[in-house]
């Protein structure tokens, strides 16, 4: 998979998807565990980092955050919303894409001076600190490859003893989006989840997309990680591309959304995404 596809998706992301109501409702959702697994003062390196929303919300709560990502438009927007949003000391943007981190071994890092980590230069395939507090990647970076064991292996590498991973992955069981689609007589988008693999447009390019279960994905990571818990995220609302029907009925999915909030770790792996929340043992 060529991470360079998604440069296509750089200038309109927050627009589609960021700053919807959708996004916004499925953002603070992930912000709650993020605040709960992450503190001021630590130093979490971000996986696909897309636009860098994530990032800077982290770093706006004392976080230090190397953000990190395939696509160097990705990057360079992250770079420039840290310092738009005053946070450049707190956001080190770095060009790597998920299948460097899945190669066996981590990517070499080039230790650099805390003075010189800020978002207003991309570091080239360098990490600035091998010894992180936390990791995290959010909406589906994880889809991307379809080995998850090595990369595993490589970010255990990488995180502290006792270090929290959070992980939002798109999972195979999404009641919206099979029912949509079985409604629209379109039997083989709705069950696409289910397959090997299921190929996605990204601006020109077509890109397989994998959907690991939790239950795959803990097991894949057990070996170094320890599984806290997992919690379903949009399962009572629909996926980013039929988010029109949250902007019609916003006061019904926002009660559904709220819905989930209570019942999340009940329902677990299903929804247009999960949350996997890990511990480096």
């Amino acid at each position: 998979m060529n991470p360079s596809a998604f440069d296509a998706f750089a200038p309109t992301y927050d627009t589609d998807f960021t700053h919807t109501r959708l996004g916004q409702l499925l953002r603070q959702r992930v912000w709650r565990v993020l605040a709960q697994q992450f503190h001021a003062g630590q130093h979490i390196l971000e996986l696909a980092c897309g636009t860098g929303e994530d990032a800077v919300w982290l770093a706006q709560q004392g976080v230090n955050v190397t953000a990190t990502d395939g696509s160097a438009e990705m990057v360079e927007v992250t770079a420039v919303k840290a310092r738009q949003a005053g946070v450049a000391d707190r956001v080190t943007t770095v060009q790597l894409s998920l299948q460097d981190f899945a190669q066996s071994g981590h990517p070499k890092p080039e230790v650099q001076s805390p003075i010189t980590h800020h978002a207003s230069r991309i570091t080239h395939h360098a990490l600035p600190i091998t010894d992180y507090d936390g990791i995290l990647s959010n909406f589906g970076g994880l889809n991307t490859v379809n080995e998850w064991r090595p990369l595993a292996a490589s970010l255990a590498q990488l995180v502290k003893p006792g270090g929290k991973v959070v992980l939002v992955v798109m999972g195979p069981w999404c009641p919206w989006e099979v029912g949509w689609h079985l409604l629209h007589g379109e039997w083989g988008t709705a069950v696409r989840r289910f397959y090997t693999s299921a190929p996605a447009v990204i601006g020109n390019s077509a890109i397989p997309i994998w959907y690991p279960s939790a239950r795959r994905l803990r097991q894949e990571f057990a070996p170094w990680f320890h599984h806290l818990y997992t919690e379903s995220l949009g399962l009572w609302l629909p996926p980013s591309y039929l988010g029109h029907l949250v902007e019609r009925w916003p006061r019904l999915f926002t009660r559904l959304h709220q819905w989930e909030r209570h019942t999340a770790r009940l329902t677990g792996g299903w929804g247009d995404h999960y949350i996997l929340v890990l511990q480096k043992m």
